[in-house]
């Protein structure tokens, strides 16, 4: 009978498709682990890795059978979840993924509050864009994940906790610098830059000035601070959420920021957890928290 040690191993290996970078992850040497794997293979009748001095392949049979792993590797982590639900609320690790355009602005707001009022939760936080985030949460290698949407997470469940608009960046002495608000007819296209293609920020914005996907300015950056750098650097305009305000626009006096007088909100933000997950009561707890600090630092 395999171990489920031998399936973490397996997945280890699924993962970095590189012997070595999966012992180390799973914190053994890479002779134990080849040869747990290959007592794997022997009991199962077929084998799971193809593998020679350069590459790993996973046969046809082994892609099969880690998706079953998966499965189980998922049930036995919710299995050891339970105990924690024994303790106190968020009183043990608690794996979050963020979204780039959330994590830097969400966790100075987020982290004091957090130690205040659970000290004993271990907080590890995973930043990557959305898709990959969904495949870790799906994977069971997160708890949770925090996305913008809308955002298709179809076998999820999303508890809203923030719903917020965009303002539009730009220079001190922009002609539209002096305005109250600003509407999607006034921006000029050619000069709006936004994030690069992957980020939901990008769709996000320009579903909320009803542009087309061809609108955005040729520049992109994979990041908000570049962008806004950009901006500082007479290069064009952007768009900044709100919680990024703050951070990004507030210590420059040559830019300002104005809001988009546009229907919003303009995004939601979300806890997207699976729904077997055994401590949605920690996630319900997080999501009511994540929404005072919110409304504490920024009305």
């Amino acid at each position: 009978m395999i171990t489920f040690k031998q399936i973490r191993y397996a997945l280890a290996v699924a993962k970095t498709l590189h012997f070595k970078k999966a012992a180390d992850q799973c914190a053994i040497s890479q002779s134990a682990l080849s040869t747990a794997l290959a007592e794997m293979e022997k009991q199962l009748g077929y084998v799971v890795f193809e593998r020679d001095n350069k590459k790993v392949l996973i046969t046809p049979v082994g892609h099969r059978m880690l998706e079953k792993a998966r499965q189980v590797k998922l049930l036995v982590d919710d299995i050891h979840k339970l105990a924690d639900q024994q303790r106190r609320p968020l009183g043990s690790r608690l794996a979050i993924g963020m979204i780039p355009t959330v994590g830097p602005y969400l966790l100075p707001i987020l982290l004091p509050a957090l130690a205040a009022d659970y000290p004993d939760l271990a907080l590890e936080v995973e930043e990557a864009q959305s898709l990959e985030l969904l495949e870790q949460l799906r994977n069971g290698e997160l708890d949770t994940a925090i996305l913008a949407l809308p955002f298709q997470h179809e076998g999820l469940l999303a508890f809203s906790f923030w719903k917020e608009n965009f303002y539009f960046v730009t220079r001190a002495d922009d002609e539209l610098a002096g305005r109250k608000r600003v509407r999607a007819g006034e921006l000029a296209p050619s000069r709006l830059m936004l994030l690069k293609e992957g980020h939901c920020l990008k769709d996000h914005a320009l579903a909320a000035c009803r542009l087309p996907e061809a609108a955005a300015h040729g520049l992109q950056a994979t990041s908000l601070p570049t962008l806004v750098q950009m901006v500082a650097g007479r290069m064009g305009s952007t768009l900044v959420p709100e919680m990024a305000l703050a951070q990004l626009v507030e210590p420059n006096p040559d830019l300002v920021a104005i809001p988009l007088a546009e229907p919003g909100p303009h995004r939601e933000l979300a806890l997207l957890v699976r729904p077997n997950y055994p401590g949605l009561q920690d996630i319900e707890q997080l999501r009511e928290r994540l929404t005072r600090a919110l409304s504490d630092a920024l009305g």
